[in-house]
């Protein structure tokens, strides 16, 4: 029989659900009857007419099982060969979607994987991994009773990546690291990049990541291997224009900065240094040691340069030349002086193109090998007359939306789906070349990694098949989590939403000056609430039912939760406890006549408990530079609740 996305399939033997669950969620699953055991040995592999070389390393780092040539070992076999002509697959796929295009075939005494590419080969190597995974015997470790199944399947983005914040405050440790490309490799992520800003340990400038616990030239090394052997190509991004506040406050690099006083952050007043002055000639000079150091580190040759927000320029020293050339002509030439450094390396760039976006007319004018990365985090983010503009320009462009993980607590589930589903319909067919799920870390970077690795689950799943179609949230509790209870994404799912009645109209949490009632952006309300409002500022934002109707949905939500492991379980416990405070706060300094002293200590006595366990949690998955940073936005709240 055949099966459609998400459908019911009975299985007799199943130790975990009753129906196949594979993430994403395979376009085409036809069942049979009978069933595949597999024995503990290593798999076997069999060529046939398959021409290209199969790294056999590589092939057992995705199946997660030994794996030998046929005959040298005792277990399952599996046949590689070509797709064969009788194979579904539509004429209208791109030929780079066909190279990832494959068919699995589960058979009672053996496997076939049938692909066109190496690329299609390691994909269907990675759903056998799943069956594996999902169908093994449980009293007998290494052995699996599969069903016999018949699957074909391929990405709607040929390339589907994710962008880590490692600046903001929390750098993974490399264990981490492993265990992240690893998870991001099984639900086939094959795009990482690791945003930079201060963070890499260049040579030259110890004085800028002193204290901050850096990646090293010699740890992205190892990052780059494993990412390779996981499928995954580990590009270079570290900002070379803007938020480089960082290093410019320094005064080794204050002589860089296009200015050190007043300027405007869209509509946020801003002062001190953030961008480099694109007319120093030394400028320039700076980027090129950064791309000495760190290009040599990555087996990519795509490089991030960033240039992203870089709101500042004509406020200081560059103004006079905006004022002859105009700020869109002044920025490109400085983005096209750090472009040919990086193709002078052998390298290809790729920018946030926000700033020439913002500015149509100059999009013609954005270097004609420049990958634009259009970003926007909200459901309204106009990707379809991105893609469109830069389409028309000829540039090749890839959609970059966002997972809402961060300034959220919890997430922001409504708004990080719709604007994925947006990214994904504006870039499918092949007007986009690749898609990159964002993840940030500001305001100390206090989400939890369940809360980020749920939305980017959902991010691959829609990468993948273009839509909600090729997610289950069964299929990825179990894929992303080990979840056998399969529910853990479903409560994440109604967490990311505990607020969102308040999101919908609690705009001036953000945007003080602005009037009436209009959506939050990039933040949730109780997030906004805590971080952007003493005790006493904008009270009148949401009203207190609402706010209690919040906290009510956030008990619902976290009564869903059911245990997986020691370390997701106290994240997930924590995550509850500080949405529950920043609730508690929000409806509190909103009573009548204002916080009172003894809710203002018990509020206190939880926050530090938060502090702590924030502190004690970072330590399990991060490294200790950066926690202090992260938890002076906890004592600036906590400084409020003096009494």
């Amino acid at each position: 029989m055949s099966l459609e996305r998400g459908a019911n399939l009975l299985t007799a033997q199943h130790p975990v659900s009753d129906r196949v669950l594979l993430f994403p969620v395979p376009r085409s699953v036809d069942v049979a009857t009978g069933r595949c055991t597999v024995g503990t040995g290593p798999i076997g592999v069999e060529l046939v007419g398959f021409d290209d070389d199969v790294d056999i390393e590589r092939l057992a780092a995705h199946l997660g099982r030994p794996v030998a040539p046929r005959g040298s070992q005792s277990g399952l076999v599996v046949r590689i060969g070509l797709l064969p002509s009788g194979i579904k697959i539509p004429t209208t796929l791109t030929d780079a979607q066909r190279r990832s295009a494959y068919l699995l075939d589960v058979r009672a005494d053996h496997v076939t994987i049938a692909a066109d590419s190496l690329s299609g080969v390691y994909l269907a190597a990675r759903t056998l991994a799943q069956l594996l995974n999902q169908y093994a015997v449980n009293e007998e470790p290494g052995i699996a009773s599969l069903p016999c199944v018949a699957i074909v399947d391929w990405p709607e983005f040929v390339t589907r990546g994710v962008m880590l914040d490692v600046s903001r405050d929390r750098i993974p440790t490399m264990p981490e690291f492993f265990s992240i490309i690893e998870t991001l490799a099984s639900i086939k992520i094959n795009h990482l990049q690791l945003y930079t800003e201060h963070t890499f340990a260049y040579a030259a400038h110890p004085a800028v990541w002193r204290g901050w616990s850096p990646i090293t030239p010699e740890e992205v090394r190892q990052l780059d291997t494993h990412c390779r052997l996981y499928g995954i190509e580990l590009v270079a991004n570290q900002n070379c224009f803007g938020h480089l506040a960082h290093w410019l406050r320094m005064s080794e690099y204050a002589h860089l900065a296009e200015t050190q006083g007043d300027w405007m952050f869209d509509v946020w007043p801003r002062s001190g240094p953030f961008s480099l002055c694109p007319t120093d000639p030394r400028s320039i000079e700076f980027v090129d040691g950064l791309l000495d150091e760190l290009m040599p580190c990555f087996g990519s040759r795509l490089v991030n340069i960033g240039a992203d927000e870089t709101y500042d320029i004509a406020y200081g020293r560059s103004k006079d030349e905006v004022a002859k050339r105009g700020r869109a002509a002044v920025y490109l030439d400085f983005v096209q002086q750090i472009c040919d450094r990086v193709k002078a390396r052998g390298g290809r760039p790729m920018f946030w193109a926000d700033i020439a976006l913002h500015e149509p007319r100059c999009i013609p004018d954005i270097p004609s090998d420049l990958i634009s990365l259009a970003w926007g985090y909200e459901p309204d983010s106009p990707f379809e007359k991105w893609v469109a503009d830069l389409n028309k320009a000829g540039r090749e462009v890839w959609v970059c939306p966002g997972t809402s993980s961060w300034r959220s607590i919890t997430g922001r589930t409504g708004e990080a789906r719709d604007n994925m589903l947006a990214a994904a319909s504006a870039g499918a067919g092949g007007k986009s070349a690749g898609y990159l799920l964002c993840d940030w870390g500001d305001t100390g970077h206090h989400q939890q990694w369940p809360v980020t690795l749920n939305a980017i689950g959902l991010g691959a799943a829609i990468s993948w098949g273009g839509g909600m179609e090729a997610y289950d949230s069964k299929a990825a509790s179990l894929a992303l989590f080990g979840d056998q209870s399969l529910s853990l994404c479903d409560g994440l799912l109604a967490l990311g939403d505990a607020d969102a009645l308040l999101r919908a109209k609690a705009g001036r949490l953000s945007r003080p000056k602005q009037d009436g009632e209009f959506a939050l952006w990039n933040q949730s309300a109780m997030f906004a609430d805590m971080h952007n409002c003493p005790l006493d500022d904008r009270t009148e934002v949401g009203a207190v039912a609402d706010w209690q109707s919040a906290r009510d949905r956030l008990a619902r939500a976290g009564g869903q939760f059911l245990p997986v492991s020691p370390l997701v379980d106290a994240e997930l416990k924590h995550t509850l406890a500080v949405a529950d405070f920043a609730l508690r706060r929000a409806i509190a300094r909103r009573a009548a006549g204002g916080l009172a002293l003894a809710e203002k200590a018990s509020l206190a006595t939880d926050l530090r408990a938060i502090m702590a366990e924030h502190a004690r949690l970072w330590a399990l998955r991060s490294r200790p530079g950066g926690l202090d940073h992260s938890l002076s936005f906890y004592q600036k709240v906590l400084d409020q609740l003096a009494v």
